[in-house]
């Protein structure tokens, strides 16, 4: 039995935000020369071509918080920083306005918890350790407000469960590099869904593939894309 006399499946494809936007500016747009319409348009092209031209999408769900747009001091210089006028405020508002006029996307956005502190970049933190630099000689670079992203990963393992329960669909694609969702993941497979990973080509633990029917990193361009990797048996 070839491909063609199979029946299309229903796909959902869930992409975590925080993920796909970080992975995608340091594969595809690291001088930050792409706006978020511009990645919104490329999300969708990347989301339908796990669909293919058989088979039917159910619904895109775009996963993320608002961006921060506080404003505060920076430690260092003690300059005031307004948050809601930086280019990845502008970027993050641009793209998630972008996905809500696209058919089939639905947007699930969680908060940004504010931890009140500000942290020493990892670069600059290796310098120091390294005897390189001294704390006198950072800049306002070197820092950033710690904050963290509430909910989304609730709300991701919340519509795989109830994709899966449902019966809504029988292939569910998953843009995330993080093992929070494993139990959701295991969850869909006893029900009979097709669970497959896009890591967008970062380094997936081995014991994931325990989880997942298969790991699928597709990008803009057709020429460029890895082939699946089906587990064996």
């Amino acid at each position: 039995m070839n491909n063609e006399s199979l029946p299309p499946i229903k796909i959902a494809v869930l992409i975590d935000g925080g993920f796909f936007v970080k992975r995608f500016n340091a594969l595809y747009n690291k001088d930050r020369h792409l706006n978020g319409a511009q990645v919104a348009d490329i999300l969708y092209v990347m989301a339908h071509r796990h669909v293919g031209k058989r088979n039917v999408l159910y619904r895109i769900f775009y996963y993320d918080c608002m961006p921060l747009g506080k404003k505060a001091h920076n430690p260092i210089s003690k300059k005031a920083v307004d948050f809601s006028k930086t280019p990845e405020y502008r970027f993050r508002i641009e793209l998630m306005e972008a996905l809500k006029q696209k058919r089939k996307v639905a947007l699930r956005v969680g908060t940004l918890k504010d931890n009140g502190h500000w942290e020493i970049r990892p670069s600059a933190t290796k310098e120091l350790l390294k005897g390189n630099i001294a704390i006198t000689d950072l800049t306002e670079d070197d820092v950033f407000l710690s904050v963290k992203q509430k909910g989304v990963d609730m709300k991701i393992g919340v519509d795989i469960a109830s994709l899966a329960l449902k019966k809504f669909v029988n292939q569910i694609v998953l843009f995330s590099g993080d093992s929070d969702f494993v139990p959701a993941a295991k969850l869909a497979r006893r029900e009979g869904i097709d669970f497959i990973l896009d890591p967008m080509m970062a380094n997936v633990e081995p014991q994931l593939f325990e989880h997942i029917d298969g790991l699928k990193s597709v990008q803009p361009f057709k020429e460029r894309e890895r082939k699946p990797k089906k587990k064996q048996g």
